[in-house]
């Protein structure tokens, strides 16, 4: 699942896209598809609600401070381009792979 997931390496660390479904019943990774993560989120989109709560997630789940996860692109719509500060490729796709096997 992890392997088809399309990853950018960049001079500050690694872009990756994510794909968002607000007002989910939880907060979880939902699978990869067309090269982007699918998170479903509990936040609304309402006022950067869902925006905070992906990047807070993603932290989480990848072991990372909050400010080394930034939205870089596409804070008003579903499809979002996240940087994740300090990590190669190799390392997102290990720690994500990691998290979910837990």
């Amino acid at each position: 699942m992890i392997d088809e997931l399309t990853l950018r390496q960049t001079a500050d660390g690694t872009q990756v896209t994510v794909r968002v479904t607000p007002r989910a019943s939880r907060t979880q990774v939902d699978g990869v598809a067309d090269g982007a993560l699918r998170v479903r989120l509990a936040a609304p989109p309402v006022e950067g609600a869902a925006n905070r709560a992906l990047t807070e997630f993603l932290a989480n789940l990848l072991r990372l401070p909050k400010r080394d996860v930034e939205l870089v692109a596409g804070a008003r719509g579903r499809q979002k381009t996240v940087l994740l500060r300090g990590l190669t490729p190799a390392d997102v796709s290990e720690r994500l792979t990691a998290a979910l096997e837990r």
